[in-house]
């Protein structure tokens, strides 16, 4: 087994790396609490999808707590919650995690009965039809089975149904061209609908392989003694060896791409998005992240104050900017509510606000900027369930943990020159999707 150490910032202790024969990387975090949290993080979401099977992966992330040949359907969570224990998962592009979160109980007993019942589901989901529930047709109006089939299938038409969700979806499908980031990651009815317990997991087994997993254990605890249960809780048997990654980062559009579309709605929604830097390119991506905070986190950004706060008309109800980071690039979005009536005014004060950002960014911006990144930075170690999250991230998203100990020099070294080129860079009109969604015409 081989062992390498990080220097984590604000940790007391080095973050040990285990990676087994296998591949399956444990980390052991050091962070002292009576609360321990347990993760495990596999290489897998929308990115290993394709139009025929699109939402498997988080379809499966549903299934993975119905039952094992060990414990039934809804065991799992009983016991841990009725312990304490905070129990969930959570699927995205470029990986599906399943987390407990609870007190380590006396003499460790939480502890150990977590990483005995969360590798128990992690290596051994049973995933029984009874649970999934038949396939049937999406319009048949008469199905009335409640199982977890028809619980997603719910999930995907009341998300569908948000304006937000609209927008994002035209925004983000338009960005790219033959990259699976395209696709929305919770998938369609009509797919969820007709997948088969063979096609989940066969699914399950070629991408929840111990090469694509990482477990990680946060809290207060004895290394040896944690590794050890850990090593022999997780019997993966014989699993194939992942498939090999071979998609190739899509490049920005070369042209403004305009997308409008209707809905029933009394106000409009915009979005404006752009294709951004990988997650490992950290000092870039944190400069995306800082052009964030100034053009549009909270109610001192330009977006606010020059669009809101002291604008004549009323035009904006509502409006920020985001970055998301992902393996093979990040997004960058802008995003607003806005009054129907000034549509065009709107996208054009939004692109002159782009552009203003490409020639000054004062000091006191750019201080605020590296203050609240370094805030949150900070904060991500407050917990150790925040902790276990920020590892794995960078485990798993990365493929690097000693990028966290370089993100708060790298942000430091940014500065005003460094910004305004990374907008110019990333943020240029010509390679936006601008996508507008407006009330429906009478």
């Amino acid at each position: 087994m081989k062992k390498s150490l990080v220097k984590y910032p604000f940790l007391t202790k080095e973050v040990e790396i285990y990676e087994q024969d296998n591949g399956h990387k444990i980390v052991l975090a050091h962070k002292e609490s009576g609360m321990v949290n347990i993760s495990s993080w596999v290489k897998t979401g929308s990115i290993n999808e394709n139009d025929q099977n699109n939402g498997i992966s988080h379809f499966l992330e549903h299934l993975m707590f119905k039952g094992t040949h060990k414990h039934k359907a809804g065991e799992f969570d009983k016991i841990l919650e009725s312990r304490g224990g905070i129990v969930n998962a959570a699927t995205w592009k470029d990986y599906t995690f399943y987390y407990v979160t609870l007190p380590k109980g006396e003499n460790n007993e939480n502890f150990y009965t977590a990483i005995e019942l969360h590798a128990d589901m992690m290596t051994d989901p049973v995933i029984p039809d009874y649970e999934m529930g038949a396939p049937f047709d999406v319009n048949d109006k008469n199905v009335t089975d409640k199982r977890e089939r028809h619980v997603v299938i719910e999930e995907i038409r009341m998300r569908k149904d948000q304006p937000w969700t609209k927008v994002y979806n035209a925004t983000n499908n338009a960005m790219y061209t033959n990259h699976p980031y395209k696709r929305d990651v919770i998938g369609t009815p009509e797919i969820i609908s007709k997948v088969s317990q063979q096609e989940v997991m066969n699914y399950y087994r070629t991408f929840y392989s111990p090469k694509n997993v990482t477990t990680i254990i946060v809290g207060d605890f004895d290394s040896n003694d944690i590794l050890d249960r850990v090593v022999k809780a997780f019997n993966w048997g014989e699993r194939p060896e992942p498939p090999v990654r071979n998609i190739l980062p899509d490049r920005p559009v070369e042209k403004t791409v305009y997308i409008e579309n209707e809905a029933a709605i009394n106000s409009s929604f915009m979005m404006f998005g752009f294709l951004g830097v990988p997650a490992k390119d950290l000092k870039n991506l944190i400069a995306l992240e800082m052009l964030a905070i100034i053009l549009g986190e909270g109610t001192s950004s330009r977006l606010y104050v020059n669009l809101i706060e002291n604008s004549k008309e009323h035009i904006f109800n509502v409006i920020d900017a985001e970055c998301y980071p992902f393996r093979d690039g990040s997004n960058f979005f802008i995003q607003a509510n806005f009054n129907p009536e000034y549509k065009d005014k709107a996208i054009e004060l939004v692109k002159a606000e782009i552009e203003k950002l490409k020639e000054d960014i004062s000091e006191k911006e750019i201080n605020k900027a590296k203050k609240k990144l370094k805030s949150r930075f900070a904060c991500d170690v407050e917990t150790v369930s925040d902790i276990g999250e920020t590892i794995g991230y960078y485990m798993t998203v990365c493929d690097d943990l000693s990028l966290a100990e370089e993100y708060l020099p790298a942000c430091e070294s940014i500065d005003g020159n460094f910004l305004t080129e990374t907008a110019k860079k990333y943020l240029n009109i010509d390679n936006a999707v601008i996508s507008v969604l407006i009330p429906q015409s009478l």
